[in-house]
């Protein structure tokens, strides 16, 4: 874990700090601890391959609020939130703000290591899953606007008769496009165009009201 990310750790409470913070050394994660939620985010850069360890309940800025900002400035990165038994259901609405668990106190060890394995798991899911997308969507910004045409139509589950007739073009010049498209992108088959397209943002589209004349 040192050597593929952080855990930021927030808790006000000093000894519950040092004890989680030497927990996790042993473990060997590298970890930074802070005594609020002002304090680390005062320090956290957006964008570092880390996962957040916060207490809900802290003086001034509080666990849900923490999430909030979180998700104004750093969408992935994955929160792990500490509550008292009292508090769980403040931590389920701390999940419906976008952390990813939450552990009860007390807990044991293994507890809190296995919630962070996981987050640093969903971290390299999620950096693969962008990296996918990023190379996918330069090949769709190889395809020329009919292409593109011919694509939202795929999407849209539209037969080639279909796309042909929204489109004003034959079905024969539909199934070139539509070759083209599978090859610039790199697919295999529909389903993993479809896939790969769900992932980039590109959501399926209609060429619907879009029909002109010619061969194009």
């Amino acid at each position: 874990m040192a050597d593929n990310g952080l855990v930021h750790l927030i808790d006000d409470d000093e000894d519950v700090r040092r004890s989680l913070a030497f927990l996790l050394g042993t473990a060997g994660m590298a970890v930074l601890v802070y005594e609020s939620a002002d304090a680390f985010l005062e320090q956290y850069a957006p964008g570092q391959r880390a996962c957040v360890v916060s207490d809900v309940r802290m003086p001034g800025m509080d666990g849900l609020e923490l999430l909030r900002r979180l998700r104004a400035r750093d969408a992935a990165v994955p929160v792990i939130i500490m509550t008292g038994h009292a508090d769980v259901p403040l931590a389920v609405e701390a999940m419906k703000e976008g952390a990813i668990d939450f552990i009860e106190k007390p807990f044991s060890d293994e507890v809190l290591l296995g919630a962070i394995r996981a987050a640093h798991t969903r971290l390299i899911r999620s950096e693969a899953t962008d990296a996918t997308a990023l190379k996918f969507r330069a090949r769709l910004n190889s395809l020329s606007e009919r292409e593109l045409q011919v694509l939202d139509g795929l999407l849209a589950g539209n037969p080639n008769k279909t796309i042909a007739y929204d489109l004003g073009i034959s079905p024969r010049t539909v199934e070139v496009h539509r070759a083209h498209v599978m090859t610039k992108t790199g697919v295999s088959s529909l389903s993993e165009l479809v896939r790969l397209c769900l992932l980039t943002g590109r959501m399926p589209g209609t060429c619907a009201g879009s029909r002109r004349t010619g061969e194009g």
